[in-house]
């Protein structure tokens, strides 16, 4: 009788509650349209403050502007070559050092190590990224650029001096410890996306390799690496994306000279370092344009690099869903 009587009420309640579900599930809905809105708009605020500034320097210079590595504000003749330079040979370097060993660790933690300890070690990795970049730049500064001065420069030149990489003196700041920095930085970022890469791989496939009569080392290369090349290779272009506009930690072991050198032991400058170093101190509005173009051209260059690593990675993840 009790059942009888409470059906007709919970039948009353129903349509209430579905109408609140349904107010709820629109307002989230609305709230994160908004936002995503917002974001977009910001975005769209921001290359546009930077053109409206940079506009001058581009009318004044043109293209030349990106092939003259000329920098003097005194004259107003600004040119940003050597920077542009310095920006892809540190980067590019970072990941070559960077690359190889994130992908290791990668596959040390998720294929070899015990799950407990490939947790803590993960973790340990991961907390490299939460470390400021200018605690990185101190220790650039007082440990490794003495350590590259005094052992390893003077190493790299008495047996290999006679590359243009490895001539010139030990100056112990330079492209070579800016990279060096750079990929300590990257490291997590690379390692993190591998996991993840690694972990849609299902079980299956190691276990039929190694059915098969697969080495443990041939699972591992056969089963993991060869199936996950596209988005090993996006983790790396997301890497390099994160290198391009790292400031802080390059701009303090760098060197910061506007030059042109096949040296790695040269010291040298990046856009980022430019910015950080002059901005505040732009004595004119052509040298605030300047500096502004060079800003706009990094977000630009920066923006093409990660969006086009994420599209890799799309497109890899719906590759491998179609084919499983």
């Amino acid at each position: 009788m009790e059942a009888l009587l409470a059906l007709p009420i919970i039948r009353s309640l129903l349509p209430q509650g579905r109408k609140e579900i349904h107010l709820g599930d629109r307002f989230f809905y609305l709230s994160l349209k908004t936002f995503a809105v917002v974001i977009i708009c910001s975005l769209v605020a921001l290359v546009y403050l930077l053109w409206s500034i940079a506009a001058p320097a581009f009318a004044n210079y043109g293209f030349h502007f990106f092939t003259v590595s000329t920098w003097n504000p005194v004259t107003e003749k600004f040119g940003t070559l050597a920077f542009i330079y310095g920006t892809v040979v540190s980067s590019v370097l970072a990941l070559i050092l960077a690359a190889p060993i994130s992908i290791a660790v990668a596959l040390f933690l998720n294929e070899v190590a015990h799950r407990h300890i490939g947790t803590l070690l993960g973790f340990m990795v991961e907390m490299l990224a939460a470390i400021p970049s200018v605690v990185y730049g101190i220790w650039g500064v007082f440990w490794l650029a003495p350590w590259m001065r005094s052992v390893v420069q003077p190493f790299l030149k008495g047996n290999f001096g006679w590359l243009p990489l490895f001539d010139g003196p030990p100056y112990g700041v330079g492209m070579l410890t800016a990279g060096i920095i750079m990929a300590i930085m990257i490291t997590p970022t690379i390692s993190s996306i591998s996991r993840e890469v690694f972990r849609t791989i299902p079980s299956t496939i190691r276990e039929g390799a190694l059915a098969l009569g697969a080495t443990k080392w041939e699972m591992l290369k056969l089963a993991i690496l060869d199936s996950s090349r596209s988005g090993i290779f996006g983790a790396c272009v997301l890497g390099l994306g994160r290198a391009f506009g790292e400031t802080m930690a390059v701009t303090m072991v760098i060197g910061n000279r506007p030059q042109i050198s096949a040296s790695l032991f040269a010291p040298a400058q990046t856009m980022a370092s430019i910015i950080a170093n002059e901005y505040a101190e732009a004595s004119s509005d052509m040298h605030r344009s300047a500096l502004a173009a060079v800003g706009l051209s990094l977000f630009l260059v920066s923006l093409l690099i990660n969006g086009g690593a994420r599209l890799i990675l799309w497109r890899s993840e719906r590759a491998f869903r179609s084919r499983v």
